[in-house]
């Protein structure tokens, strides 16, 4: 099973037709080897996509074979909590400041990470350094 994040979902729809095609290629390569999903907060965030609407973002989902899996478990979000806080500590120990990144990116990573999957995603140094056990996929 590979878990999508947003970014690979979004770079679909992308003015930038080499984003575009590396997407598209990504996806297509990690299809081959299994199933594919999101997890709720990759739907929720896609819905927020100016022009989008529910049934559209289904059929596409669809339409990719991807399926939703909505359901976070309480280990998902305290791995997710824990995988934020060590951002946080890192930032702050490299004098960056306050967190830039939002909670959703680490709930991402957990739903793949406590579930076994891997994550295809477009921003491969957060999730190694997150969740350094994932299989990232780019």
């Amino acid at each position: 099973m590979t878990a999508l994040d947003t970014n690979v979902l979004a770079a679909l729809n992308s003015q930038n037709a080499a984003a575009r095609a590396a997407a598209q290629a990504s996806l297509t390569k990690v299809s081959t080897q299994g199933s594919l999903c999101v997890c709720g907060p990759v739907f929720a965030e896609m819905l927020g996509i100016p022009g989008r609407d529910e049934q559209s973002l289904r059929q596409l989902l669809a339409s990719l074979g991807i399926f939703i899996e909505w359901n976070l478990e309480e280990s998902d979000w305290i791995t997710a909590g824990l995988a934020y806080q060590g951002y946080v500590g890192r930032r702050r120990a490299s004098g960056g400041g306050l967190p830039r990144l939002l909670l959703t990116d680490f709930l991402i990573g957990a739903h793949a990470a406590v579930r076994g999957y891997a994550l295809l995603t477009l921003d491969k140094r957060l999730y190694d350094a997150a969740y350094p056990g994932l299989r990232v996929a780019i």
